[in-house]
């Protein structure tokens, strides 16, 4: 799995070094007998992006993208649009990618729903179906596993004590959200699949098979 995001990073236009950082060995020999480079971190990080952190302290970059490990269906054009949104404008931070989906999908509490503001801006990220459709009916975006930052933005969010949103939801963004932060959404260019669950290990293996027999 991770391999597969590992070939994702490699292959999106915007990214100038692609690195898995992990506190596992296993991992990164995994990583480096697929041709790819690995950096150990802590095991005490206690997200992604607090890892992402650590391993920024010793690759200096202006821009820093965190591609989740459980994505293995991330495009390389997802990545870069991330990227391309943050770098719209000099003032954004943080940028991520969503995609519309059916009720159906907004039911389920792994895949975490974002609302947006017309500029583009998160309003709020939840596990729970949101809008709530009291009037009319609700069109939903699930976010996708994947963020860019600036170097400052980075930092100082990964300084950030956990807050109260974040840890009711257990999702780290809404606590850059609490402390004021705005998070740019662009449009995914297909979906993903985090893997949570056994159920979502068997579909994404059933989704490779039929991609390699297409191949």
């Amino acid at each position: 799995m991770i391999v597969r995001v590992l070939e994702a990073g490699m292959a999106a236009r915007r990214l100038s070094r692609v690195l898995v950082a992990t506190d596992d060995e296993r991992i990164a020999s995994a990583v480096r007998d697929a041709g790819g480079e690995a950096v150990m971190t802590s095991p005490k990080a206690a997200s992604g992006t607090d890892r992402l952190a650590e391993a920024a302290r010793a690759v200096p970059a202006d821009v820093y993208v965190n591609i989740q490990g459980d994505e293995p269906m991330m495009s390389p054009e997802n990545i870069d649009r991330a990227v391309d949104a943050l770098l719209a404008s000099p003032g954004r931070g943080i940028a991520t990618v969503a995609i519309p989906i059916s009720p159906d999908e907004a039911a389920d509490p792994n895949a975490v729903k974002v609302v947006v503001a017309n500029d583009g801006r998160a309003l709020y990220f939840s596990r729970s179906p949101i809008p709530y459709p009291r009037n009319g009916t609700a069109s939903y975006l699930k976010h996708l596993g994947l963020y860019a930052y600036r170097a400052g933005t980075l930092a100082e969010i990964a300084a950030l004590p956990p807050s109260p949103m974040e840890t009711m939801e257990s999702l780290e963004q809404l606590r850059w959200l609490e402390a004021g932060h705005d998070i740019w959404v662009a449009q995914a260019a297909s979906d993903s699949i985090g893997v949570d669950t056994p159920a979502d290990l068997a579909k994404v293996e059933e989704l490779w098979s039929r991609k390699e027999a297409v191949s």
